[in-house]
């Protein structure tokens, strides 16, 4: 972010009017500038490279390189400096959003999501939490989870303790540090604390491989409702 608190945002769609839009809402909220705008992946990559934005909003289906290789480039496993990733699309079950979570991207949203929650992902990334659409996040990790995997999943470098445990299911269900502090009755510096260490144990780049890995392990079970409870 700037000295002034703002978060800047590169904004990469090939659609005029859809870049057009999210440029225009995000630049109307306070502490929020888009910095760069990308008619392709490969200007996309390029452009956040030499801008280092606080967050990219990448739509997943673009010319030259997608959304998802992108989002690789930009935060996958390997990249010693990430960026902070949101991905959109127009379908909530699109064959990339697999593909583009598993690359490092911080949040996933639909075109239709909506101005606050479009804000609410971006300020989510910037400060490190992931913000996916809610009313598709448990389906969408239950899912995933429901998938063939060739090897299973890993399993955590030292057992998680009870309150990591606890911390683990609340942020596979789409929880903010600041919702998981109200939650548990902790502090926010306990929640971030418990978060890193769930990272560290599972090796998880990012919230949103720490919640797949909770879908994974069948920790969290998909029940379609929503609620997380």
């Amino acid at each position: 972010m700037t000295s002034q608190g703002t978060i800047r945002v590169v904004v990469a769609d090939d659609q005029l009017l859809v870049r057009t839009g999210l440029t225009m809402i995000l630049n109307a909220q306070p502490g929020i500038e888009v910095v760069g705008e990308a008619i392709d992946g490969h200007q996309a990559v390029a452009m956040a490279r030499e801008l280092r934005p606080d967050v990219c909003l990448f739509d997943i289906r673009m010319p030259g390189i997608d959304g998802v290789e992108a989002t690789r480039r930009l935060a996958g496993p390997g990249v010693e400096d990430p960026l902070a990733i949101v991905v959109i699309t127009t379908f909530d079950l699109d064959e990339y959003v697999h593909g583009a979570l598993k690359a490092g991207a911080r949040g996933f949203l639909l075109k239709d999501a909506g101005t606050e929650l479009l804000v609410q992902a971006i300020h989510a990334a910037a400060n490190g939490d992931a913000l996916i659409s809610p009313n598709i996040t448990r389906r969408l990790l239950a899912t995933l989870a429901g998938l063939e995997r060739a090897t299973p999943p890993a399993q955590p470098i030292e057992p998680l303790t009870e309150r990591e445990e606890e911390v683990l299911l609340t942020v596979a269900r789409g929880r903010t540090n600041a919702e998981i502090a109200e939650e548990l009755n902790i502090t926010l510096s306990t929640v971030k604390s418990h978060v890193a260490a769930l990272m560290n144990k599972l090796g998880a780049r990012n919230r949103v491989e720490v919640a797949m890995w909770a879908y994974e392990t069948k920790r969290v079970k998909g029940d379609g409702d929503g609620s997380g409870r």
